[in-house]
């Protein structure tokens, strides 16, 4: 076994490696660029290299650096993670070359299975079902349209070294397909060094359903069950669960053995994931073999009871297998929510900065300790104080819930997310607890169009429905109350212009159009316990009990005997009086004020925000591009104004209306900041 191991990658992949080493009693090195000199990974390693500016281009994807590391350090072996070098195979030999160990598949391995256009003819060979396709490298957009056509739309235009959702595009029609092939390239070029692209034919109405393998240097190869990765927006997997809500024994038998037969195939030695596009029918076919760690490795961890990091370094260390096909387990049901530093009210844009706030659900499971279940786990590689920067992706955390069953797990997930604080950058906490509480999500009746038919015109708060939204107005009204009840009880007070804390409120749940709501509350305080009042609403009792600090943004309780978890927020730049209360994806600002006060609040002028429609902002920070006009020009709406780049993706911004350009405010090539002018149209 290895005495010490670098981790070639950054982020919760970096800490989720240490994890599993330190169990092992293995030393851990850790790189990271200058961008990453306080990140936690650095701070969990036994030791840490530096290896070059921010760019991951100049950093974690320099080989020469990451194997210089290895070696000044002592490091016997190096896992590549995901991302980055983890499927590069002139890496994989270049570690073999120098003696050095790669913690993943041989480097044949990934020729054959991690380059998509040679994965397909392999496995088409092997009698594996494949997606009709054209399976060479295209070389122009023209070309792209020609063979489009041929295979009859619509088509998916991918990049043969992409992965995580970059490099691959949807196109329905001519122009789609010119416009896909073009960026495609691009991002692959940028993302991984390689413009190669190729076209297949688009299954609708699929189910994205993988199936985890294991195989070692012995030739023994196993499949860990099947992962339902269907919940993805623009082919980024968003919710992932094992087991499939979908597919019978039958279909995960028959998808398992093409699994295995495709490892052994190519001697296939490391954990890997074979990838299945399953129709409504539940025939599936073949999308490729990612030859290396999953991002939701942990939902087959907490269903089979294995540590795959463990077994990958097992495997790579020599050891055989000492598991059996029929001794792999299926025991519960486990959900992951990506959780990424975007704002899903701003179509899903990145949103880069300090963590201000970061507090986790409290963790019942933990990496490495796979024995543990039915709880709650929290992997991450961030931790309160820090940055997310602009030249990663946008994943903040991976939370994974264990439950007994399908539903049970549910329960725990949205209980978790109620509990999530993340203040500083936007997250997609709402997103998920609106997909979570989605009939079809909770059914299990669902497709990778979910996303994209249920919120075709983006998210939206009134796409959060709350089964019971006077509750918000209570839990606001419980917390006014005892600040209130605390404010009474401070010494010193003048007679006559003491604290009264009273019973009759009326909550003023705040609109941005100015077009508030007025809600009568009384509350009792229940016999005088601090913890505990009885809220009337509209008619309705809620007895709620908490033992949360006032000052917590967390909060824990009960109401009416049933537990809840929630946020509740005192005061913002735009309310410093009030409160904003979250649950379940739901959110409200409200003020909780005495009766007359509100009826002079009725009276307030509205301040309407101003009129920016003329001006083209930038919605993110990142490095703009690419600007598509100049002064004086014709704007049509829907046309293209600017690309920007942020967090290793490109975004396109399109003119809402009609319009003739004023001036180019921004030149191509700088670093943009949030709401920065880009360019700005006559009025």
């Amino acid at each position: 076994m290895f005495n010490k191991i670098l981790i070639a990658n950054r982020g919760e992949i970096a800490c989720r490696v240490i994890a599993t080493a330190q169990k092992m009693g293995i030393q851990t090195v850790a790189v990271y660029s200058e961008a990453d000199k306080e990140a936690r990974h650095v701070e969990m390693a036994d030791e840490a290299v530096l290896i070059g500016p921010a760019s991951s281009r100049e950093s974690y994807l320099v080989a020469d650096k990451i194997i210089a590391a290895a070696k000044s350090t002592g490091a016997q072996a190096i896992h590549p993670g995901y991302g980055f070098l983890s499927e590069n195979e002139a890496f994989a030999k270049r570690c073999e070359d120098e003696g050095l160990v790669f913690i993943g598949p041989k480097h044949h391995a990934i020729a054959a299975m991690g380059d998509k256009i040679a994965s397909k003819k392999l496995a088409q060979k092997a009698n594996v079902s494949t997606i009709p396709g054209h399976n060479e490298a295209i070389q122009s957009a023209d070309e792209a349209v020609t063979i489009a056509q041929g295979i009859g739309y619509p088509v998916m235009i991918k990049a043969s070294a992409g992965g995580g959702g970059k490099g691959l595009r949807v196109a329905f029609n001519d122009k789609e397909a010119l416009e896909g092939f073009t960026s495609c390239r691009n991002e692959a070029r940028n993302s991984f060094g390689d413009d190669r692209v190729f076209i297949e034919k688009f299954v609708e109405e699929p189910r994205h359903i993988e199936i985890q393998v294991l195989g070692d240097a012995h030739g023994h190869v196993i499949f860990l069950n099947e992962r339902e990765c269907s919940i993805q927006r623009r082919h980024q997997k968003v919710i992932e669960e094992a087991p499939s809500p979908f597919i019978s024994e039958e279909t995960r038998a028959a998808m398992g053995a093409q699994a295995v037969a495709l490892a052994k195939a190519v001697q296939y030695q490391s954990a890997g994931t074979v990838e299945f596009v399953v129709g409504k029918d539940q025939s599936f076919y073949f999308l490729e073999m990612n030859t290396r760690l999953q991002v939701e490795h942990p939902v087959t961890e907490c269903i089979t009871g294995l540590d795959l990091v463990e077994w990958m370094i097992r495997i790579a260390a020599g050891e055989p297998l000492s598991l059996a096909q029929s001794e792999v387990q299926r025991n519960g049901w486990a959900i992951e929510c990506r959780i990424n530093a975007e704002d899903p009210f701003r179509n899903f844009l990145p949103s880069t900065g300090r963590l201000v706030r970061f507090r986790p659900p409290a963790q019942t499971m933990f990496q490495a300790h796979t024995d543990q279940l039915l709880g709650v786990r929290v992997d991450t590689g961030v931790q309160e104080g820090g940055e997310i920067p602009v030249f990663y992706d946008s994943m903040i955390a991976k939370l994974i819930v264990h439950g007994r069953d399908r539903m049970d797990a549910i329960a725990k997930m949205r209980e978790a997310l109620n509990g999530f604080v993340i203040r500083g950058v936007s997250s997609n906490i709402p997103f998920q607890a609106a997909l979570l509480a989605h009939p079809d999500f909770v059914s299990g009746e669902f497709n990778t169009g979910f996303i994209a038919e249920h919120y075709a015109n983006g998210f939206r708060a009134e796409d959060v429905p709350h089964h019971d939204a006077d509750f918000l107005i209570a839990l606001a009204s419980f917390v006014r109350r005892k600040s209130r009840e605390r404010a009474a009880g401070l010494s010193g007070q003048l007679p006559g212009y003491d604290v009264k804390v009273g019973q009759a409120y009326t909550v003023i749940t705040l609109a941005a159009n100015g077009q508030h709501t007025h809600t009568q509350v009384e509350v009792d305080d229940s016999g005088g316990r601090h913890d505990t009042a009885m809220i009337k609403v509209n008619g309705k009792n809620y007895a709620i009990e908490s033992h949360s600090r006032l000052n917590d943004v967390a909060i824990q309780g009960t109401v009416n005997g049933q537990p809840f978890n929630a946020q509740v927020e005192r005061g913002s730049t735009q309310n410093p009086l009030g409160l904003k209360v979250q649950h379940n994806g739901t959110s409200i600002e409200a003020l909780v004020i005495s009766p007359r006060m509100a009826e002079l609040h009725r009276l307030m002028p509205f301040k309407a925000p101003p009129d920016l429609s003329r001006f083209v902002l930038s919605p993110m920070p990142g490095l703009l591009v690419e600007v598509a006009v100049q002064p004086g020009q014709k704007v049509l709406a829907g046309e293209r104004v600017a690309v920007i780049e942020a967090m290793k993706m490109e975004n396109v911004l399109f003119a809402s209306q009609d319009g003739v350009v004023k001036s180019v405010v921004a030149s191509q090539g700088e670093s943009l900041t949030v709401d920065q002018v880009i360019v700005e149209f006559e009025s």
